[in-house]
């Protein structure tokens, strides 16, 4: 380090060095945030349009879930499992009254919960459809993203994800998503489950058909499948709904849930189902030392009462009415810099021309007009602002967007 570095550079430098290089961030090094604006070691502010990849949908210290957070971290923060908490009880009876499912199984981050997802699967394969041991099968989407765990990327087909980390997993079985005939042809007596995202995020905010996830249910009802829908990223508001699956008209038997569950604050996920499909679980069969810890619960009470105002003044109407402004103004920029544009709710993919330039590119224009998104597949970036962004934050952010193309075509 020199004197004459900049305490991004300095910052950089410490990471560089000292942190595994699993990430290639942005040069932004944030220190403060309130609401959709973070502050940088420099101390410029930006619009937060990618909140933790949803995690932040309530926003950056959200006073609410901030005080929660407060009130619980001076009474209890952990016990783990081995004893009750005040806390795991009406956190569990609050999730599954939201969701409309009679248990909850909580866990910490979302990779817990989609391995814990597919553990249940199998098990409910086993001991309740009755499949031979060690033959379940599970039905997964080409282009889905669920984590980044041994067994999850062992069926990506990204080849950044799955590379070099072999030997992987048995038992998946991988379809082009949105195909109602693959996903049908796929299914055979060893099926146990079908493991959809009901938008894809990291895809780019891939929207399926219309009538792909009232398909999915119908295939998995005939063949006796369980229908797992992982709405880490796409449920909890993100979309205008609690559940983007429930939006499109249909309903899952298992529901995978984190990021904004612990509202920004700390890691919390779960999964949701009824107890035909999650009674199969026994003690010591699964579990997490962290996993309904009661600060993680105090917390996702908070978060789950955002979620229960209904009214026209709450978060699912704010998500449903400012998406439709985000969607109708980056929709302008087609064919003035961008090819496409995908989204529901607060929640979109941009496809930039490529001959402008790399989504990478694209992020760092943005960032240098105070906007932060993040890209993803080449030349495509992403917009997910906290569900309490407001229409002239929106408008701020697709007019850095227009600025920063028209930069890139050297206009």
């Amino acid at each position: 380090m020199t004197l004459m570095q900049s305490a991004t550079e300095m910052h950089e430098e410490l990471v560089h060095e000292h942190s595994a290089h699993n990430y290639h961030p942005l040069p932004v090094v944030v220190v403060e945030g309130t609401g959709a604006w973070v502050t940088d070691v420099e101390g410029r502010h930006y619009l937060d349009c990618l909140a933790g990849y949803s995690a932040l949908n309530f926003g950056h210290r959200h006073p609410e879930l901030v005080a929660a957070a407060h009130r619980q971290l001076d009474r209890l923060t952990l016990t783990s499992r081995a004893f009750g908490n005040d806390q795991l009880g009406p956190f569990c009876a609050e999730l599954s009254a939201l969701v409309g499912k009679q248990r909850v199984l909580p866990m910490n981050t979302g990779a817990e919960a989609v391995e814990s997802g597919l553990k249940v699967a199998r098990k409910w394969g086993y001991e309740v459809k009755g499949v031979r041991e060690d033959r379940a099968r599970i039905i997964v989407a080409a282009g889905g993203f669920h984590g980044r765990t041994i067994s999850i990327v062992g069926f990506s087909t990204d080849p950044d994800a799955r590379g070099g980390f072999g030997p992987f997993t048995p038992g998946f079985d991988v379809v082009p998503y949105g195909d109602l005939d693959a996903l049908a042809a796929a299914v055979t007596p060893d099926t146990v489950a079908v493991l959809v995202e009901p938008v894809q995020g990291e895809a780019g905010v891939v929207v399926p058909p219309a009538d792909y996830l009232a398909g999915v249910r119908a295939i998995c009802d005939a063949a006796r499948v369980l229908f797992v829908a992982d709405e880490v990223q796409s449920g909890l508001g993100r979309t205008g709904h609690v559940l983007a699956t429930r939006g499109a008209g249909t309903d899952a038997d298992v529901y995978l849930l984190g990021k904004a569950l612990g509202g920004g604050i700390l890691p919390l996920s779960a999964v949701v189902a009824d107890d035909e499909v999650l009674g199969v679980l026994r003690p010591g069969q699964h579990g997490s030392t962290f996993g309904g810890n009661p600060l993680a619960c105090a917390v996702g009470r908070a978060v789950l009462g955002l979620l229960a105002d209904g009214g026209p003044h709450g978060v699912l109407a704010a998500a449903r009415r400012l998406g439709a402004v985000l969607q109708a103004r980056l929709a302008e920029l087609v064919g003035h810099g961008v090819v496409a544009v995908r989204g529901a709710g607060l929640w979109a993919g941009v496809d930039v021309d490529p001959r402008l330039g790399s989504g990478r590119a694209v992020s760092e224009a943005l960032a240098r007009r105070g906007v932060l998104v993040k890209d993803t597949h080449g030349s495509t970036v992403r917009f997910s602002p906290p569900l309490v962004v407001t229409e002239d934050e929106i408008g701020f952010a697709v007019d850095a967007l227009a600025r920063s193309l028209a930069e890139l075509a050297g206009r």
